[in-house]
């Protein structure tokens, strides 16, 4: 799986996020588990 650039990934475990800054192939770990990639969040409507 390539890590794309932006992409916010989040530890289930301790609850580190990560945010990534740079793409290539592999995948992100934290504390021996891979990280769970993050939805994007909403923004405020503008009215």
């Amino acid at each position: 799986m390539a890590n794309q650039l932006g992409k916010r990934f989040k530890c289930e475990v301790c609850g580190t996020e990560v945010l990534c800054t740079k793409a290539g192939a592999g995948t992100i770990t934290c504390d021996g588990k891979e990280m769970e990639l993050q939805k994007p969040k909403a923004l405020p409507s503008s009215d």
